[in-house]
């Protein structure tokens, strides 16, 4: 058994547990794997939240595979996304006729993946799909697909596994649910 991190207390509940991350990550991986077997795919990952989920299931792929990353936000400094996405940092790679995996830690509105989807459609890959770690579809306001999907979670404000509250608690191996008087009860 771990010990309890100093940042545990913070939470209300765990909510999925790191032994079933892990679990669901290899799954993702094998998925992954059989899809694109004989391909070089390009894991995109979004940051900064992906950038653990994206560890992770890059290790689960048996395939030679590249990554590559982008900075998106359409949060600001708030807990519900503003629906004004801007790119902040670009992909390095050309991903003219390449099979792009885009890795993301939790789909929410839809809204900055379905601009991220068509920006990248424009670009001619070969394939674009999306990984996503989590899903919050009772928040979605614009329907998007999500080819590999870990698991689907309520309208909680969780961290962990990556997911943060102003920066904080990425680090959490497991996803949790934060206590309202922590980030001052505001809607996620």
């Amino acid at each position: 058994m771990r010990e309890m991190t100093s940042m545990e207390p913070d939470l209300r509940e765990v909510m999925i547990p790191s032994a079933d991350i892990q679990a669901k990550v290899r799954e993702l991986g094998e998925a992954v794997t059989r899809d694109y077997a004989g391909e070089r795919p390009l894991l995109v990952g979004i940051l900064r939240g992906g950038v653990v989920f994206l560890s992770d299931l890059m290790r689960a792929v048996d395939l030679p595979c590249e990554i590559d990353f982008m900075d998106i936000s359409s949060y600001g400094a708030g807990t519900s996304s503003s629906g004004v996405v801007r790119i902040l940092k670009d992909l390095e790679e050309d991903i003219t006729g390449r099979h792009v995996l885009i890795v993301e830690d939790i789909v929410d509105t839809g809204l900055t993946l379905s601009y991220l989807n068509r920006a990248l459609l424009a670009r001619k890959p070969a394939s674009l799909e999306i990984c996503a770690l989590l899903t919050k579809p009772s928040r979605r306001k614009v329907p998007i697909e999500v080819k590999y999907l870990g698991f689907e979670v309520p309208d909680e404000f969780v961290v962990g596994y990556g997911l943060d509250y102003a920066g904080a608690y990425r680090n959490l191996p497991d996803i949790g649910v934060l206590k309202p008087e922590v980030f001052g009860g505001a809607e996620e």
